[in-house]
């Protein structure tokens, strides 16, 4: 169906979807099915594609490769990440600085935030990771 409608509407947050399958799939996140198993390893997940993803570790299968480099990737994702390395490319922004990865731009907002979400195991005290780091030694 192209048309644009969504007639297929979940009904525990309200999302619409252009299929009713796609309300199925989508209807596994609140329930918490995961149909999809690892016959390795029995981790199970949402998606095909996930699982997909999950057995390339397995293999050892990296069907991306950088065109200038030749490192190769298991997922497009990465490969995609990794490509900011040659193009200096930072999309992530916060008071004038520039990241290249968002878990970077995470852990610099919470030195606006305050957040320490890093605990000592010996301890308890809560510290920014370098600082938790430091704590150790």
């Amino acid at each position: 169906m192209h048309t644009g409608e969504t007639p297929h509407q979940c009904l525990q947050c309200g999302r619409t979807f252009s299929t009713g399958s796609s309300l199925k799939i989508h209807l596994r996140t609140h329930t918490g099915e995961k149909p999809y198993r690892c016959a390795q390893c029995g981790l199970s997940f949402l998606y095909t594609s996930q699982l997909k993803r999950h057995q390339r570790m397995h293999t050892g299968e990296m069907p991306h490769q950088c065109v200038q480099c030749g490192r190769r990737f298991s997922t497009g994702y990465n490969l995609k990440i990794h490509l900011r390395t040659h193009t200096g490319e930072k999309p992530y922004r916060c008071c004038g600085l520039s990241f290249s990865h968002g878990s970077h731009l995470k852990t610099h907002r919470s030195i606006h935030t305050g957040e320490k979400p890093h605990q000592c195991a010996s301890c308890g005290r809560r510290f920014l990771r370098a600082l938790l780091e430091k704590h150790f030694r």
